[in-house]
């Protein structure tokens, strides 16, 4: 007596099979940290429900207002970028208000870098983020949608439903 039993398939998504959107951020008043984790959590594509952690899910981001972004407490002053050159004495350290003040968009494009996947699947994400100083870009051809969090991207599938 051997008892037939269907099985269930797990869905699986591929990168293939998911469109991209590309979402804008406007870093205009927001903590740094918390506009790389939104940054990165979209680029990953965790936002989605199809989200697969081997596949790249994600879609494109474009932050705007880079220098307007914010540190809170005294990192302005004590936070350092660093960088080594590889020979002996080659440390270079540059405070975080003259990076901020020099190349904002570097310092937004780290802070989401390091929240990715430090692999192949990473740079693959990195490579669809885009940062710009101020309130303009020139990706308006992608038809990028502003982010307003998972509540208001819920709420306009449900309009479109």
């Amino acid at each position: 007596m051997s008892r037939q039993t269907t099985a269930q398939r797990t869905y699986m998504a591929t990168a293939q099979s998911e469109a991209r959107t590309w979402f804008v951020l406007d870093a205009d008043g927001q903590v740094l940290g918390r506009l790389a984790a939104q940054a990165a959590a979209l680029l990953k594509g965790k936002h989605k429900p199809t989200y697969t952690p081997h596949a790249d899910m994600g879609d494109a981001v474009i932050v705007i207002n880079a220098a307007k972004v914010r540190l809170t407490g005294r990192k302005l002053d004590q936070k350092m970028l660093r960088r080594h050159s590889g020979y002996p004495g080659g440390l270079k350290e540059i405070p975080y208000r003259q990076v901020l003040r020099d190349r904002p968009e570097a310092a937004v494009e780290r802070a989401i870098r390091g929240m990715l996947p430090h692999t192949r699947l990473g740079a693959d994400m990195y490579r669809r983020l885009r940062v710009y100083r101020g309130p303009d870009h020139p990706h308006q051809a992608q038809h990028p949608v502003p982010w307003r969090g998972p509540e208001a991207l819920r709420r306009a599938e449900e309009e479109e439903a």
